[in-house]
């Protein structure tokens, strides 16, 4: 090693003195330079109108301020030019699951290893953000901190990917819906795919904290079984509102927020008692939990499209009866839930729950919400501003306004008149960088 005055000297330092270059930037970092992005048509999802042409001025990865065209533009800003484009904040997905193969009515995650499922997230990652969606909450992967792994080679800008917000692992009760079941009993599971699994309020607040500690950034509890999990029953309560309030308390000191799974009343209710910050899937509830949830606020999470998907896909493949059954009956439910939802105002969130089905695809679920009475803004913001207060980043993503990252989406028509122009982004901006430029015309001047 060199030393220097005593102490020891940094590494590029020492690679300076053999012309050595030991520091690269990676590709996919946002860009730091002042830019100054026209926009033909910005639609403002806090005003909730396109609202004409402006230039977003972005220092250092974020919205500096947004100008009608014209204003001027600083002789040190790099001009971005979107001018034949409606622009509208980058997407945000509450429900992903980023991480391994598409999940199907197998046994999951027993048929890839922990290299494969890396390796497949570096591509789960890629085609999210091809696809508009440029923040996720990820709630839960079989192989513990393989999702933060993950997070933080984007953070670097070594992959290209979503901003993330992780879970680590699941919370659930052994055999319940994030447990791995369905493998023969004398086969052992390796136990970072059981990180999760606990048997007490006790061992919930130890699990939290070592999940919170190494490194996840939410809790995603399982508050009643899963439709694909072998066996489960997706309105049967599994996690007690007991072991609930126990993660939502360390949450808390971590000043972060718990996500439950719940299909059904019992499992709901149980989660916003506790503390819950928002409900996934809530495909069976009823109008005395959607009432509940319209009273406290609590986030729902729903994710309509990858039902129709597993319905379609499944029949398809021939998936087990039993399968094919739960994804009917919650998928008739889940159609009675959303309008229940909609008629009482709560704050619906847009979870795709991605992973159930391909992950290009991630953007189909803003059709279904309009399909089922949603008007086409107010899915937008379930997917811009209602999502990023959910996950708890308002103040980060969610809209193009000062302070906010400078992650856009531009696409080639009117969102307002036809949500599916989304599902075809023309351009996508992290962090002021074009991520992805489907033009023929190359994007600066």
């Amino acid at each position: 090693m060199a030393w220097r005055d005593g102490g020891l000297r940094g590494a590029a330092a020492v690679a300076a003195d053999y012309d050595l270059v030991v520091e690269s930037r990676g590709p996919y970092l946002d860009d730091a330079r002042p830019l100054a992005v026209r926009i033909g048509n910005l639609l403002d999802v806090e005003a909730g109108a396109l609202i004409g042409p402006r230039v977003l001025h972005v220092r250092d990865a974020r919205v500096d301020a947004v100008a009608r065209d014209g204003d001027g533009i600083g002789d040190d800003e790099h001009i971005v030019d979107l001018s034949g484009l409606t622009v509208l904040p980058g997407l945000i997905d509450t429900h992903s699951h980023l991480v391994g193969e598409i999940q199907t009515a197998a046994v999951a995650g027993v048929t890839t290893g922990a290299a494969k499922d890396a390796l497949l997230s570096v591509h789960n990652a890629r085609v999210t953000v091809e696809a508009g969606v440029t923040t996720v909450r990820d709630l839960g992967t079989f192989r513990a901190f393989v999702d933060c792994a993950l997070r933080d080679t984007i953070q670097t800008g070594e992959l290209e990917g979503p901003r993330m917000r992780c879970a680590g692992a699941f919370i659930t009760v052994p055999w319940g819906g994030g447990d791995v079941v369905g493998l023969a009993p004398d086969i052992v599971v390796p136990a970072d795919m059981r990180f999760g699994v606990v048997t007490s309020p006790a061992e919930v607040r130890a699990k939290a904290r070592q999940l919170l500690l190494g490194g996840a950034d939410v809790l995603k509890c399982i508050g009643t079984g899963a439709v694909l999990t072998r066996g489960g029953v997706p309105g049967a309560p599994e996690l007690s509102e007991d072991e609930l309030r126990a993660a939502v308390e360390v949450a808390v000191q971590f000043d972060t927020h718990v996500a439950v799974h719940a299909h059904s009343d019992a499992g709901a209710q149980q989660a916003i008692r506790a503390g819950a910050r928002s409900i996934e899937h809530g495909s069976m509830l009823t109008e005395p939990t959607i009432r509940m949830l319209a009273e406290t606020g609590t986030f729902l999470s729903m994710d309509i499209y990858d039902g129709e998907w597993a319905l379609e896909h499944g029949a398809e493949e021939g998936w087990p009866t039993d399968t094919m059954a739960k994804l009917a009956m919650t998928q008739a439910t889940a159609v009675e839930a959303f309008r229940l939802a909609l008629d009482h105002r709560v704050r619906i969130s847009y979870g795709t729950d991605s992973g159930v089905y391909p992950h290009h695809l991630v953007t189909r679920g803003l059709d279904a919400f309009v399909r089922l009475g949603m008007s086409a803004l107010e899915a937008i913001r379930s997917a811009t501003v209602v999502a990023a207060d959910c996950i708890g980043w308002a103040d980060r993503v969610g809209a193009l306004a000062p302070g906010r990252h400078a992650d856009f989406v531009g696409v080639a028509g009117n969102p307002l008149e036809d949500i599916r122009v989304l599902e075809a982004p023309v351009v996508v901006g992290k962090g002021g960088r074009l991520a992805v430029d489907r033009r023929s015309v190359g994007p600066t001047v």
